[in-house]
This record gives structure tokens, C-alpha cells and sequence, in this order.
């Protein structure tokens, strides 16, 4: 991307970021020292969850939370298919089966009317899922108490998937409570609302859960005494117990997250605050603008517009290339995970999921970060009508 180039996302590194990062580089240690607890301490007590695990990536937290929850051959994990493929990926890894529940038309969500629909069937059919990952698209939460009522009906874990959400509400309390999910799930990466530069976060309220993800990080490995099969060998003994991964956090991302943490809510009131502004400037042109639901307060990760393409005498390729070629860096989250080859393979086709295949063909993401001017915004939006002119 030219330098001269409106990203469609951007972190914001301060020179007190930058300060807690050498900070680390001139203490004692690099990796597995004090800043991981403390990150994560201050990530549990601002969303109001009881553990939080910080791992390398939100892929990673994906990963280790289905493990935890027992997914495994023979299982089913549903999710939305406007999401990153990781959300579908964490399935697979486990060695489960993946299917796709189509979107709400207005909130680009997992639609709970189509997850109660599939449940039924699959329910008379004996291939109920063992998870589902409801995931919070540009940073708005799912509708999580009726998608809550549906996993106690039928039995099955939920995952929140909050990689955009972080810093977000529902029902007027922070994402991550663990109010209606066993697990949440947070992404730290550089364009996320704060970052480690590539980091993630699982937060739980149960202490198996936590206790479990803990040992998967870091290779399944305990000094526990408590945990081991016998008595410790000596002062450096310790157990391999499970089979985990090398998913842990560094000091130095540690140390940049907990310095980030503390503008977490004014990023976000800043998120909305450019977010009503492209809604007032976007106003009359052949577009929808992002629906905000009444109980949520959104992470705003992502602006989202909708071309009305009737309406117009451009497609939407040429839309996103002439804004491109404007030098604004918009971009499409997300193509539909079941329509990417890896997962057609498996079965899925073009016209499984009709609103999420709508949506990918009208949608753009424009740019909106923290420290986005108001020059740029205007940029962006009258290249927009520029765009839709043509």
C-alpha cells in the first residue's frame, strides 16, 4: 500500500507504547515474566470475566477453547460464514466436522432464526453441534441471550467469537462477561481495536475451562505438584500432562497490550463518534449504512456499507476499484468461508447460505481507525460519490 493510501485500518503506537515495549527489552525477561499475568488481570477485570489467558493470536485462543470444551472426531462446530476463516478453521484443527448458519440481513451476524431452524433438523436428523462460535462481526455483538436459550435447549457450548469487539456492549455490559458463552475470545492484531502486534485473549468465568487452556499454551506442560502423576522428581521436575502447543504471548506483546488497555474506551468512543459521521455524510447515496441494534454498543472494529446496486450504473468490483485507485484502502470482510475452495472441497456450494452470499456481493469495508482525520473522512466519502457516479 502507497504511503499516500487511506488504510482500511491502522494501529495507533504511542510513545508510552513504545516506552512500556524497551521497558521489557531492559528488564530480566523477554517471554514468561510478569507483564502476561498483568495483561491479563486488566483484560479480566475491564470485561468482567473471572480468567483470562493471552495467547499468540485469537487463532490460537480459538483453537485451545475448543479443545477445552471437548470438541473432537465425530463433532459437529457451527459458526457464521461472513467471518475469517479462522472461526471455521478451530473446528477442523480439532479433527470435528464445520457447518455454516446464515446471516441476519441487517446485522451481518449469525441469524438466531436460522440457527433455531438448522437446530430442529439437525436435532431429528442426530447431528446436533457439540460448539457454536457466534462471532461479532465489525465489533457488534450477536444476539446472545437468544442464541444463549438455543445452546441450553439444545445442549451445545458457545463460543463468542470477539475478535472485533473488544471494548464493546451488550445489554449494556462489556463483551466477555461470559454472561451467555462458556468462552470468549479477543484478537490483538495491529488493525483490532488495540494490539500486541499479533496476540489474542481467552476469557472464562469457569475455572476447568481456564485451567485447561492454561496447560494447552504451553505445551501441556505443569510444575504443579498438585497436577503430576507421582511426587516430583526434585526442585526442576515437571509433567508433560496433555498434548499442548507453544501458543504463549511474549513479554513485549504483553507489555504494548496493557499500555494499549488503557485507551481502549476512548478508541471506541472515537470508533463511534466516525462512525455517526460517515453515517450523516453517507446520506442520500445508493448505499445502506451500518444497522446498530438498540442492545448493543458496538466495538466498531469495521464500517460496513452496503451498495444498492440497482440503483446504480457500476458493479461493485468496479466500485472497490475505482475507490482503490483514489488511494482509498477499502477493503471486503469477508468472502463467504464456505464459498473458499479448501471448504468446497468438503461440499459446500454457491447457494448454501443466500443473505451471506448477498451481503459479499454488495459489501465494503471503509477506512476507520483512532486517528483518522476529518480531512480523510471527507476524502473517503467524496470518493465514494465519485465512485458511484461513474
Amino acid at each position: 500500500m502507497n504511503k499516500t493510501m487511506i488504510p482500511y485500518g491502522r494501529q495507533e503506537i504511542t510513545q508510552a507504547d513504545i516506552d512500556a515495549v524497551v521497558a521489557v527489552l531492559e528488564s530480566d525477561f523477554l517471554t514468561q515474566g510478569p507483564q502476561v499475568p498483568r495483561f491479563e488481570q486488566a483484560v479480566a477485570a475491564h470485561v468482567g470475566a473471572k480468567h483470562a489467558l493471552a495467547v499468540s493470536s485469537a487463532t490460537s485462543a480459538l483453537h485451545i477453547a475448543c479443545l477445552a470444551l471437548g470438541l473432537g472426531k465425530g463433532d459437529w462446530l457451527w459458526t457464521s460464514p461472513i467471518t475469517f476463516v479462522a472461526s471455521a478453521n478451530c473446528g477442523l484443527y480439532c479433527g470435528a466436522q464445520v457447518d455454516f448458519v446464515d446471516i441476519d440481513p441487517r446485522t451481518y451476524n449469525l441469524c438466531p432464526e436460522a440457527l433455531a431452524d438448522k437446530l430442529e433438523k439437525a436435532g431429528k436428523e442426530g447431528r446436533l453441534p457439540k460448539i457454536v462460535v457466534a462471532v461479532h462481526l465489525c465489533g457488534q455483538p450477536c444476539d446472545m441471550q437468544a442464541i444463549s436459550a438455543l445452546s441450553q435447549h439444545y445442549g451445545f457450548h458457545l463460543i463468542e467469537d470477539a475478535s472485533h469487539a473488544i471494548g464493546g456492549k451488550y445489554q449494556d455490559e462489556f463483551i466477555g462477561n461470559g454472561r451467555y458463552s462458556d468462552i470468549t475470545v479477543f484478537s490483538f492484531h495491529p488493525v483490532k481495536i488495540i494490539t500486541t502486534a499479533e496476540g489474542g485473549m481467552a476469557v472464562t468465568n469457569n475455572d476447568e475451562l481456564a485451567h485447561k487452556m492454561a496447560l494447552l499454551r504451553s505445551h501441556g506442560v505443569t510444575r504443579d505438584p498438585a497436577q503430576m502423576t507421582h511426587e516430583a522428581d526434585g526442585p526442576w521436575y515437571y509433567q508433560q500432562i496433555e498434548l499442548g502447543f507453544n501458543y504463549r504471548m511474549t513479554e513485549l506483546q504483553a507489555a504494548l497490550g496493557l499500555s494499549q488497555l488503557e485507551r481502549l474506551n476512548q478508541y471506541v468512543a472515537r470508533r463511534h463518534e466516525l462512525a455517526a459521521r460517515y453515517d450523516q455524510l453517507l446520506a442520500g447515496l445508493p448505499l445502506i449504512t451500518p444497522w446498530q441494534h438498540k442492545d448493543s454498543y458496538s466495538g466498531l472494529h469495521l464500517y460496513v456499507i452496503r451498495l444498492q446496486l440497482g440503483k446504480l450504473g457500476v458493479s461493485h468490483r468496479e466500485v472497490f476499484e475505482l475507490l482503490r485507485k483514489q488511494d482509498i484502502g477499502v477493503n471486503l470482510h469477508y468472502i463467504p468461508v464456505h464459498m473458499q475452495p479448501y471448504y468446497q472441497q468438503m461440499g459446500f456450494a454457491k447457494g448454501d447460505f443466500p443473505e451471506a452470499e448477498g451481503y459479499y456481493a454488495e459489501a465494503i469495508s471503509l477506512p476507520m481507525f483512532p486517528n483518522m482525520t476529518l480531512d480523510q473522512q471527507e476524502k473517503v466519502v467524496a470518493s465514494i460519490e465519485r465512485a458511484l457516479q461513474s
